[in-house]
């Protein structure tokens, strides 16, 4: 389970603005529309920038339980979020899959 949010914890990465205290993303100012999991799964991506975080890791963190073998619950809470996040912005691209290791969270440019 993840620990309390600092009251001003504000995680940044590029464009997109994570305030766990307040529940709430922005992308470029804008709030974005997120499940509870969704927001969950971002911050925790957010809290370990730059850092490939297993499935495994990452289900732990965000369910608070321990995945079951075959479980596709965080794919699929990626996935949602990938197309919400390209939606609101197109130029960017956040979630990087890493077959057979997990997922990692950094802003990068989409390529034209």
């Amino acid at each position: 389970m993840s620990a309390t949010a600092p009251p001003d914890e504000i995680l940044s990465v590029g464009p997109l603005e994570i305030v766990p205290a307040e529940h709430l993303a922005r992308a470029d100012g804008r709030t974005l529309t997120l499940s509870i999991r969704e927001l969950r799964l971002l911050t925790e991506l957010a809290r370990r920038l730059d850092r490939i975080v297993s499935r495994e890791e990452l289900f732990a963190l965000v369910w608070d339980r321990e995945m079951r073998p075959g479980d596709r619950s965080v794919d699929v809470y990626v996935r949602k979020l990938r197309v919400k996040l390209e939606h609101a912005l197109p130029a960017w691209r956040f979630i990087h899959t890493h077959f057979g290791f997990g997922y990692r969270l950094a802003a990068e440019r989409a390529p034209d």
